[in-house]
């Protein structure tokens, strides 16, 4: 399961998404999670839903590749939709010895499911499509203004850039681990939460010892190379805004702008056609 995390990965594919600036893709996957905090209703989620689609179909990287992802999430949307379930107070629906179900919480505990879903989606999406480079370049570019308040912007986002690279190659590792632990017979099944807690310990102590060394490599390499961030860097590949970009940020905005009308129309909809009904 844990070779399913796409999260950090890069799938390599000639498509739209892959050639937009890695600037125009981080903030807009920034809009989109926003987005998805502000839409509370089913007709903000169908539109964020037909517009994930459509950005998932543009950019040619197979929907069967995204949702190996969820793999990893299951477990805390599990305990999401439970605890929204069961504590959130309102109409009763189905009751379960000293347990209420009621309909608000199945409603907010479908929207929370589904909003939890799109945002890793979405961010998978980002990540898939842009390589480590060029999201350090956009990270960099992005928080440029900072640079006059002494912000050291290259070293936040390239700090930035290598924890979210080292993502798949840490759980690469935990799986290498965890499947050598289980040959010498160790047990992270069985047992309580205290004991399933304690068997970790053998799986952590590597892992972390693993890490540690992985990030003195890679200290030691940029050192190496005369690696210097801050000021008077150039790049190879320097961004520039093309046409594409800026439609796509077009895109983005009329996206927000149907998911916020939609958000406020459905409601009065329904309120005019119960009145008319009423009539």
């Amino acid at each position: 399961m844990l070779r399913d995390i796409t999260l950090g990965q890069y799938y390599q594919a000639d498509s739209v998404i892959h050639r937009l600036d890695p600037r125009v893709k981080l903030g807009s996957t920034i809009l989109f999670i926003i987005s998805l905090f502000l839409f509370d209703n089913a007709a903000g989620y169908v539109v964020a839903a037909l517009f994930l689609a459509l950005v998932i179909n543009l950019s040619k990287v197979p929907f069967r590749f995204m949702v190996k992802g969820m793999k990893a999430i299951v477990f805390l949307l599990m305990i999401t939709v439970v605890f929204n379930l069961f504590l959130t107070p309102g109409e009763p629906l189905l009751t379960i010895w000293k347990f209420r179900i009621t309909k608000e919480g199945v409603s907010l505990a479908v929207l929370l499911a589904i909003r939890l879903s799109f945002l890793i989606i979405g961010s998978s999406i980002m990540t898939l499509t842009t390589t480590p480079n060029q999201l350090t370049d956009g990270l960099e570019k992005m928080l440029g203004p900072l640079k006059r308040i002494k912000v050291p912007v290259h070293e936040i986002a390239m700090m930035m850039s290598i924890a979210l690279r080292f993502i798949p190659i840490l759980m690469e590792e935990t799986d290498k681990i965890m499947k050598a632990q289980l040959a010498r017979c160790a047990d992270f099944e069985s047992g309580n939460i205290i004991k399933r807690a304690k068997g970790l310990v053998p799986l952590l102590v590597p892992l972390f010892i693993s890490a540690f060394r992985r990030a003195n490599d890679l200290a030691m390499a940029m050192e190496a190379r005369c690696y210097r961030g801050g000021e008077h860097r150039t790049k190879m590949k320097p961004l520039h805004y093309e046409r594409r970009d800026f439609v796509a940020y077009a895109v983005v905005i009329c996206y927000l702008a149907t998911g916020i009308a939609a958000g406020y129309a459905a409601p009065l909809l329904l309120s005019l056609t119960g009145m008319t009904g009423g009539v």
